[in-house]
């Protein structure tokens, strides 16, 4: 029987396990004994330190490659408290640096919430933010919450080591600096950066210093190529608890730069790159010994947006210019233009061309602005084409007409005689406009070229609210209509809102006023521009979208290209859409509220004028809708405008839009930005 165990075998086996321990036995002879001083101290003098590496973000342009938002390197000061520490004099070296960023009119972190000269006294405006920091530095050392401002300096100078021969006013700038670094220490909030986006000017002044607790770093920052667009594009900060909350789980760590709003926000996933990381081995001044490992920054990818910057700059300006016009004949405040918002969508893919506010500002210069903007009675910082919530008048007769038509009560030849008050009801007889005059009989083509209010009173009272209601949910009223940015659901005026938000009954008055686009709905412009792009479009309601298409960092590959998404449908198999555009188209032409703006334009459109009346002195909100071509529809339009007056003055702004999108007005922007053009 063979042997299972050899004795040659088992010797082999015994001379390589002791050739092995041999082995250990000499490195770990050589590591511990005759090298062992000198790797004390090696590790007694250096430092291993990971560096992140920031990612450039994503660029943002619009639908023609014009670029819009780009980031760029920038260099930032930091300052390790480890580092400054171990130096001989902390705080001489602190105002050494301090000083060099006074020289060169470099602005610094401070955010301690203490006035900079005595006598010294808490911030009036100290923000949320720096009350909960203080709060957080008294409660770890003990400190009195009520102590005085004056006090606390005192205590400072102190903690800090500062003596009386320190002059006060850089003992004030070397306890801010000293307060931030410690505050981190603390609570554990991100790195302390002392500047950021510095001249080279000033990283060579640092670096002249010599001084080891400053690390020159690379970042990136938001540069835009557009002074337009501003509610749209948002902008990026660090991060918030709430923020913190959603991007922990996707690894983000908690001083990341993410998106705040607008486009930068609905984006992140695209735009955000990923950073990479450095180890090193440092001396105790700072030099590198070696590096240990590396990984590489990655990019975020490129976001194509479906504005047309061209088209979006001629929107803004139209606004502008129209406001401007209105106010220039208007004498009380009360009466004067305070906001606007103008809407362009692509008709066939849901694209937002254009989405213009009033006031606007410069997206660029919302950071050294944005004290003053917050404060602007006007809310410049709303996106009003998005968010703001108007009644939309008139302009809601085409739902009114559809449910109508869809219960039967109307058909397209269908009459009612207007006798220019509505006296169904002793206690309510709403006029129609034309008051004391009348519009006689009509049908529903004719009402809605005329805008007669009698006749959609009638039709409103016979088919009863839920029809009209269920109507407009159809045309995605009261829903989001899908953009990616902040926006408002809207109001459909229903016996159930009013009885949930007010506790009151619903009466026959609620009903008269909500067939002619009042009572309690609210709309956005978004929503009224999706309405009239589902007329235009025979009845398909599409998602609103403000992203075209995204590349990837080196713009080498398509990565995602937005496809229309039906949102839902309104019923076209009996005719009816047909029937309201009919009507619609009607308004410009002759006889029609719109007629004599638009008789010369040779592209034949679709409207409707809205006019919100008011009870107050105000003046009446102005709302206009259309698109075109009436006969081939591209693109719808929606305009309001506060105490705008007649929604039928606003089809002249409405036709210069038209004209900026059907000539080549938009082309020649792009062409004036070549240098920015990536196709």
């Amino acid at each position: 029987m063979e042997k299972l165990f050899r004795p040659a075998r088992l010797v082999a086996l015994a001379l390589i396990f002791a050739l092995i321990l041999s082995a250990y036995a000499t490195a770990l002879y050589q590591l511990q004994v005759i090298r062992g001083s000198e790797y004390v101290t090696i590790s007694e003098n250096s430092v291993i330190r990971t560096n992140t590496i920031s990612a450039a973000r994503g660029d943002i342009l619009d639908r023609n490659g014009v670029l819009l938002v780009s980031s760029k390197a920038v260099y930032n000061v930091t300052v390790s408290r480890r580092a400054l520490l171990k130096t001989a004099d902390p705080n001489a070296n602190l105002l050494t640096l301090i000083n060099a960023a006074m020289s060169s009119g470099t602005a610094y972190t401070d955010t301690f919430p203490v006035t900079m000269g005595g006598p010294f006294e808490y911030l009036a405006d100290m923000s949320g933010q720096q009350r909960g920091r203080l709060d957080a530095y008294f409660e770890y050392f003990g400190l009195d919450p009520d102590i005085t401002a004056s006090d606390l300096i005192v205590w400072l100078k102190s903690h800090y080591g500062l003596d009386y021969t320190t002059p006060l006013s850089d003992a004030r700038r070397i306890i801010g600096v000293r307060y931030e670094l410690e505050l981190r220490a603390i609570i554990g909030i991100p790195e302390y950066v002392f500047a950021r986006d510095v001249s080279v000017d000033f990283v060579s002044a640092v670096l002249e210093q010599d001084l080891p607790f400053v690390t020159v770093s690379t970042s990136y920052e938001r540069e835009y190529h557009t002074q337009h667009a501003a509610q749209i594009l948002g902008f990026t900060g660090l991060m918030d608890a709430e923020d913190y909350e959603i991007y922990k789980e996707l690894g983000y760590p908690l001083n990341a730069v993410v998106g705040r709003d607008g486009a930068e926000k609905a984006f992140e996933e695209y735009l955000h790159g990923t950073d990479g990381s450095v180890t090193v081995n440092t001396n105790t001044d700072g030099a590198v010994i070696s590096i240990l490992n590396q990984t590489p920054a990655a990019s975020g990818q490129n976001v194509y947006l479906t504005i047309d910057i061209g088209l979006q700059a001629d929107v803004e300006k139209i606004l502008e210019d129209t406001a401007f016009q209105i106010n220039s004949t208007r004498s009380g405040d009360d009466e004067k233009v305070s906001g606007a918002a103008a809407v362009v969508l692509d008709i066939r893919s849901g694209g937002v061309l254009a989405a213009g506010n009033y006031p606007t500002y410069d997206p660029g210069e919302r950071l050294s602005i944005l004290s003053v903007l917050d404060q602007d009675p006007d809310r410049p910082l709303w996106n009003r084409a998005f968010q703001g919530l108007y009644e939309p008048g008139s302009t809601f007769k085409m739902v009114t007409a559809y449910a109508g038509l869809n219960s039967l009560y109307l058909d397209r030849w269908f009459t009612i005689t207007d006798t220019g008050r509505y006296t169904k009801y002793p206690s309510y007889q709403p006029k129609c406009w034309i008051y004391p005059g009348s519009h006689g009989s009509l049908n529903v083509v004719e009402a809605l070229q005329v805008s007669c209010n009698y006749f959609f009173f009638k039709v409103g009272d016979t088919i009863g609210m839920d029809a009209i209601a269920n109507a407009a949910s159809l045309f995605g009223f009261g829903s989001k209509t899908g953009v990616e940015v902040t926006e408002s659901a809207g109001i459909v005026a229903s016996p159930e809102y009013k009885r949930s938000k007010l506790n009151e009954d619903w009466w026959a008055a609620d009903t008269l006023l909500a067939a002619i686009g009042q009572s309690y709905n609210m709309f956005t412009p978004i929503q009224l521009a999706n309405y009239v792009a589902t007329i235009a479009s025979g009845g398909s309601r599409l998602k609103t979208t403000l992203l075209s298409q995204v590349r990837s960092s080196d713009y080498s590959a398509c990565t995602y290209t937005n496809t229309p998404v039906v949102a839902g449908a309104v019923d076209n198999s009996k005719n009816y859409i047909d029937i309201l555009r009919e009507g619609m188209r009607a308004v410009t032409s002759q006889g029609g509220t719109a007629y004599s703006v638009f008789k010369d334009f040779p592209i034949p459109v679709a409207a409707k004028t809205g006019t919100v009346q008011s009870d107050t002195a105000q003046v009446n909100n102005g709302v206009f809708v259309c698109y075109a071509p009436a006969d081939d529809p591209e693109i719808a339009v929606a305009i309001v405008v506060e105490h705008g007056g007649a929604g039928a003055e606003l089809a002249a702004p409405a036709l210069e839009i038209l004209k900026s999108y059907f000539s080549d007005s938009t082309s020649n922007f792009a062409m004036a930005y070549e240098n920015t053009l990536i196709s």
